[in-house]
């Protein structure tokens, strides 16, 4: 194996396999990344064995093939703080990789690339084109709310359900749901769907940008596979039964309050400060044309704003986690919320009135 490549084209692909590298390992191969070089492209390949990164670049001068495995982070770092545009020189020498620059000469152990483990990718037919952009915006209006270490294992990824010619993500942890819909472009051969590992759906989001490229994304029964510009991540997926989420989400007769989005998380934000370190609840009071948020501690410490509303129904008092209502606010676009409320001990439903493909779901806290 003997090839040159740019800084930059080596740096970004390291970086992109960076996230699957664990730092701690029982394995000492899995803190390797796998080098496979052939004419016109290096290969480098990561894995943690419950998800696996690929990602290729272009060599600028090759001399001679071959496969190898060596440490990624050691080798990240390293050309990380070589100068810009440098050319690197990779090349074996018996059981070390050497990497070479006009002033510099570098020595890395390695380990035999067939000890690699090779990720099993399953064959399906479920197959979807979605843009970059299209699939970020799902990821990020919902991964929010998966569990996190919850021992209901399958509260810890996030739902995605593909029919027909929509996509649907959700996530819990039981105390709160988001759920997000998109719109494909073409039908998918088959109905499908899989509960992804939380941390194989945040890479999967460092993947895609805001670019209008497509993701090719393969949902099988076990794995999910994501290809975008000549990466492809694949995962297993969690076993289990995710809830029966649209029973979770309220209907029915509610009132209706509507709110600027910004006043209200800049409220939230104040008062917030005095509510209890444990709780973090806040309490809120509707009335017409008027909405009173308040919160106190054990310190006997309080704080309260009114902000004007538009508001249809029933008097609520009502409390809710601030962090849950500020994580489900910093996702919605548009300049006003809109919350669905069907009683002082029940969950409210919160939309966003510019788009019918987003609903949350927020529990109360009975303080």
């Amino acid at each position: 194996m003997d090839f040159y490549i740019t800084k930059e084209e080596v740096v970004k692909s390291l970086n992109q396999t960076l996230g699957v590298v664990e730092k701690r390992q029982t394995l000492p191969i899995l803190s390797n990344v796998l080098f496979e070089v052939d004419e016109s492209s290096l290969k480098l390949t990561a894995t943690d064995l419950e998800s696996e990164i690929s990602t290729t670049s272009t060599v600028s001068n090759f001399k001679s093939g071959g496969k190898t495995t060596a440490p990624a982070r050691k080798l990240s770092d390293l050309c990380r703080l070589m100068p810009d545009l440098v050319e690197i020189h990779f090349f074996l020498d018996g059981d070390n990789l050497k990497i070479e620059t006009e002033s510099g000469k570098y020595n890395l152990s390695t380990l035999p690339s067939e000890d690699f483990p090779v990720f099993e990718i399953e064959d399906t037919q479920s197959q979807i084109n979605i843009s970059s952009q299209n699939l970020k915006n799902l990821i990020t209006k919902t991964s929010f709310a998966m569990g996190n270490q919850d021992w209901r294992h399958y509260l810890n990824g996030l739902y995605m359900m593909i029919d027909d010619k929509v996509i649907t993500t959700v996530a819990t942890d039981a105390h709160r749901l988001a759920m997000a819909t998109s719109s494909l472009n073409e039908a998918s051969s088959e109905s499908t769907s899989g509960i992804v590992p939380r941390k194989s759906i945040n890479e999967i989001g460092k993947l895609v940008g805001d670019e209008s490229e497509n993701v090719v994304i393969q949902l099988g029964q076990t794995s999910i596979a994501a290809n975008v510009s000549g990466t492809t991540f694949v995962s297993k997926l969690i076993e289990g039964k995710f809830p029966d989420y649209e029973q979770v989400i309220p209907s029915g007769e509610s009132s209706l309050l509507v709110v600027d989005r910004k006043n209200f998380s800049e409220s939230l934000g104040r008062v917030s400060v005095l509510s209890s370190e444990k709780y973090k609840g806040v309490r809120i009071i509707t009335k017409e044309n008027s909405l009173n948020i308040s919160a106190n501690n054990p310190e006997k410490e309080q704080g309260e704003e009114n902000l004007p509303c538009e508001y249809q129904g029933e008097e609520i008092d009502i409390a809710f986690n601030v962090n849950y209502l500020q994580e489900i606010l910093s996702t919605i676009d548009s300049e006003t919320i809109e919350i669905n409320f069907f009683g002082s001990e029940k969950s409210c439903l919160i939309t966003d009135p510019n788009s019918e493909n987003l609903k949350y779901v927020v529990m109360p806290l009975l303080i």
